[in-house]
């Protein structure tokens, strides 16, 4: 990973004026520009086709908006978005009362018929049905809609039933409410209706869109901020919408421009070329920090870096091995030496915010090399090697934490081969070098199907890829998605933590997450605890002169 040595910091910094915003005669908000490390992974503004971090640095605060919003400036939990109020009919249908005067960026008056279509089969759900039986969607599977419109992209009917595997309907009642029914019971239906990928879409700029493609490149939505310009792999241009239900947003052009280096990154911020650079590894704050001009804001967030395992490989079909390779791993040295201490090893795939279902006495498998080498030796392991798939650092440290990893997994017998690839498609491709792979978990509402479920269960996106499958805790999946019984789902979550993470590992917690952004200290702006960045009022507090 590039590193920034003290006098690099001090020679970017030596002619250094205060950060330039560009600001136009007629509009005195400034312009900021953003460097990231990536806009889009799939190279779209499409939530149900861009499902990443890097896209909910984006999307969420300032383009698109769900009926039940987050409070990223607070406890992330739920907030009233574009309805104004919800509750319960039962156990399988949730009513949402939608917010009046809501204006799409290109003027139209969100009405109920727009949140219908936003979930129905044109735009979300294909010619999928509700899964009901712990089936597996795969997205080779997933068709497009068979008449009535476009052709979705396989993967967007296969991500929908991810988010949401048994909607049955949502239905228009009365001009003002609308109804969502699921085919089961479901106690997270509220926190679905807030997830990444439950936003709100205009039809008319749907259905006129020239294709798909075209949509997905400058969707049509409610948020603070409209698509002026994208490039793919290069920059986002977004403009006020000063027609947004919330009030007139602070800036007038937000420009996220691609800078995969942290070293470019950090250069570009001291010479005033950005005023943010986002990922910034913990080994770089105090070296920013150094020039009290700037300061670098972030904290751990509600995602989890993991490592995924592919259990049709020839080397971890016999789960000892993967088993070894969760024992291998001295967690506590990767957070003090890559994170300088600044995030903690969490317990298993899941967040406190859970509350009641919460394991409270779960912990990752123990760093215990004994245990690895003789878990390696009784599965007659020869030695053939275990291809590693890595990217250069899309996550934090990714380079550094791979190296290591490799490291103590030769320490315990392991010819684990590190092979860098340039993006998610060779990542996921199957094939016979597919065997480890870096990942990350949200954590998107308090409840263990938004995680655990949501990316691992028979839906999930490793499901869906065709990496791992337990019957066991598929079954239990789908109880715990089912069920009411609130003190039998949290002995359902229990079991199968215990098996993804111990008995038939699909995984392995490394540990929380943690985004830190650098900024000057003119701006006055707070980073939530999240990947999102919010330039709406409540979080930007303007530029001291």
């Amino acid at each position: 990973m590039p590193r920034l040595t003290r006098r690099s910091v001090v020679a970017a910094a030596g002619s250094l004026a205060l950060p330039r915003f560009a600001v136009a005669q007629a509009d005195r908000r400034p312009t900021v520009t953003v460097a990231v490390q990536k806009v889009s992974n799939s190279n779209t503004l499409e939530v149900l086709r861009e499902q990443s971090n890097v896209g909910e640095r984006i999307f969420f605060t300032s383009l698109w908006e769900g009926l039940i919003g987050r409070d990223w400036l607070g406890d992330q939990g739920p907030v009233p978005l574009l309805a104004t109020a919800w509750r319960r009919i039962d156990d399988r249908t949730v009513e949402l009362d939608l917010r009046e005067g809501v204006r799409f960026h290109n003027g139209d008056v969100m009405t109920v018929e727009d949140v219908v279509f936003s979930f129905g089969r044109e735009r979300m759900m294909g010619d999928t049905r509700p899964l009901l039986a712990g089936e597996t969607l795969r997205n080779a599977e997933a068709v497009p809609p068979a008449e009535g419109g476009r052709t979705l992209p396989r993967e967007v009917p296969a991500i929908a039933r991810r988010i949401w595997p048994a909607l049955d309907r949502v239905e228009a009642v009365g001009r003002n409410r609308v109804r969502f029914v699921n085919a089961v019971p479901d106690v997270t239906l509220e926190g679905r209706i807030s997830r990444y990928g439950s936003e709100i879409c205009s039809r008319r700029a749907f259905e006129a869109a020239g294709s798909w493609l075209a949509w997905a490149r400058a969707p049509v939505t409610t948020g603070p901020y409209r698509v002026a310009s994208f490039r793919p792999d290069s920059e986002l241009v977004l403009e006020a919408h000063d027609e947004y239900w919330g009030g007139r947003p602070p800036l007038r052009r937000i420009r996220f421009v691609e800078v995969p280096e942290v070293a470019a990154r950090v250069a570009g911020l001291l010479s005033g070329e950005y005023q943010f650079a986002c990922d910034i590894p913990p080994d770089q704050i105090g070296e920013i920090e150094r020039n009290a001009r700037f300061e670098v804001q972030g904290a751990p967030i509600l995602n989890h870096r993991i490592i995924c395992f592919d259990k049709n490989h020839a080397q971890l079909a016999d789960p000892r091995i993967r088993r070894a390779l969760t024992h291998a791993i001295d967690r506590q040295a990767i957070v003090e030496s890559l994170w300088a201490g600044r995030t903690v090893v969490p317990k298993g795939l899941q967040w406190p915010f859970y509350g009641q279902m919460f394991i409270a006495d779960w912990s990752v498998p123990a760093h215990d090399p004994a245990l690895a080498a003789r878990l390696v030796r009784e599965a007659g392991y020869r030695g053939d090697p275990i291809p590693y798939r890595c990217l250069n650092n899309y996550y934090t440290n990714q380079v550094a934490t791979a190296q290591i990893l490799l490291e103590m997994w030769k320490a315990v017998g392991l010819n684990v081969e590190l092979q860098m690839v340039e993006n998610w498609q060779q990542i996921l491709a199957p094939g016979p070098t597919r065997a480890i792979r870096d990942w990350s978990n949200s954590a998107l509402y308090s409840d263990p199907v938004s995680s655990l479920t949501s990316q691992h269960g028979p839906n999930g996106g490793q499901q869906q890829w065709g990496e791992w499958r337990n019957e066991e805790f598929n079954r239990l999946a789908q109880e715990l998605e089912t069920s009411t019984d609130r003190p039998r789902r949290r002995a359902v979550f229990a079991r199968m933590l215990e098996i993804a993470e111990r008995e038939d590992p699909a995984y392995t917690v490394l540990h929380q997450n943690a985004t830190f952004t650098a900024k000057p200290r003119a701006i006055r702006w707070r980073q939530p605890a999240a990947f999102a960045m919010d330039f709406r009022a409540q979080a930007w507090g303007g530029i001291e002169s």
